[in-house]
Order: C-alpha cells, then structure tokens, then sequence
C-alpha cells in the first residue's frame, strides 16, 4: 500500500506538469542533433524526411482529437492540476483502449526524435516515455477506480491499457464537437510544426553555417500561429467556443 501511494503521488506530480516535462526531452533532443552533428560530420538535408516526421506528428494528433472531440465536457483536459471526471467514458476510443491521448501522445512525441536520426536516441525515448506515461496513468485510474468503482473494474477488465483493441470498437455515444477539438488540440500542431521546423533550420545551419527560411514551412508556420492565436483570444475573450 505504501508503495501504491509513492506511485499515486508521483504520478499525480507529473500529471500536474505533464505539459512542461516533455520540455526536457526536447532539449535533449536539439542536443543530441548537435553533438551528433559534431561526430557525424554532418547530416542529410532531406525535405521528403522532415515531412515524414511531421506526418507521424500529425498521426498523433489526429489520435487525440478522435479522443478528446467526443469526451464529455467534466473530464481532465490541459491546465488542470488533478484528474476529474463527471461520467467515465467507455465509447468511441476508449472502447478500444483506456488511454487513446497518452497513444497519440506517443506518435507526437516521436516525430522530433526521428527527425534527429539517431538510433540511441530512439532507444531512450522508449523507455522515458513508458515510465513517465505509466506513473500518470497510475495516477489517473486510481482517480476513477475511487470515483466509479465496478463501473471502472468492469471496463478496465476488458479494454486494454494501450494498445488498442479494434475488434473491441463501439460508435461514440456523444456527437463529434469540433469546438472541443480545436479548443484542445491548436496549441498541438502549432507545437509540433515550430518544433520540426526549428530542427530543419538548425540541421541547415549546422550543415552550411547558414539560415535557410524555406517558404512552404514559412506559410505553415504562419498558418498554424494565426489559427493557434485567434483561438486563444476567442477562448480568453467570448465563450464561442465552449460547448
């Protein structure tokens, strides 16, 4: 029991930070590309990869917002500071695994890492992910196993944790909320198109000693940046986009 509680509180203190660890990794991240860089000799300027990297980017969130557009409006979403929920949700892609956003999270989380094409450094984000991710998740089901009991028990027992189930599949029971998602999810892909991004400029400077501002990553990020900004004001100004 005293070991449940030293997970329980650790988990509950990564949740509570949970948006600002991955921070951490990142800088790994730009590291590694550097120091590999220095050992190297240098790197493949490859267009074709860096959009590969964004594309497994845009997978996870495409995971997320399947999640979190068809969750019900009193459960845990960014800014807070502990798990809470009103009702348990079992359907759409919780009914084929127990945590689809930390699933998305996983393919989000990968795209700088195999932008860096560094073979260790995959190998540790294996391992980081699954420990960081595992001590929230303990956290959170401890949270409802409290608040739903048997309702709780009987769906963990037959959805897996993470790795989705298909054949376990059953429709949403609420309609999809496309405020919801763009409420949840902006900051997201305007996070992952700066972070790609500034990995190819700093690749090129590397490479070249020189800024290379290509056009088509410009407008993408100008786009996502526009879109991410107009939304936080909304939010922070007029309730447009509650649900």
């Amino acid at each position: 029991m005293l070991i449940d509680e030293k997970f329980k509180q650790s988990g509950l203190f990564l949740f509570r930070w949970r948006g600002y660890l991955p921070l951490i990794f990142l800088g790994a991240t730009f590291a590694t590309q550097y120091f590999s860089h220095s050992a190297r000799g240098g790197h493949f300027d490859d267009a074709r990869w860096a959009i590969i990297c964004l594309l497994v980017g845009f997978a996870g969130i495409l995971i997320r917002i399947a999640a979190v557009a068809f969750v019900p409006y009193m459960t845990s979403g960014r800014g807070t500071s502990h798990p809470y929920a009103e009702r348990l949700n079992t359907s759409g892609m919780y009914s084929i695994m127990r945590n689809p956003v930390y699933f998305g999270n996983f393919f989000t989380f990968l795209a700088p890492v195999l932008f860096v094409r560094h073979f260790w450094l995959l190998v540790l984000y294996l391992p980081v992910f699954a420990l960081y991710h595992e001590r929230i998740i303990f956290a959170e089901e401890s949270f409802l196993r409290e608040k739903f009991g048997q309702e709780y028990e009987e769906w963990a027992k037959r959805t897996p944790i993470f790795f989705p189930d298909l054949s376990l599949w059953r429709k949403p029971d609420l309609p999809f909320s496309w405020k919801m998602a763009v409420r949840r999810e902006c900051i997201s892909v305007f996070t992952l198109v700066i972070t790609v991004w500034a990995l190819k400029i700093t690749e090129y400077y590397l490479d070249h000693k020189a800024l290379n501002i290509d056009p088509a990553w410009l407008a993408l990020f100008s786009l996502s940046g526009a879109i991410y900004l107009s939304v936080a004001l909304i939010v922070q100004f007029s309730d447009r986009l509650d649900r």
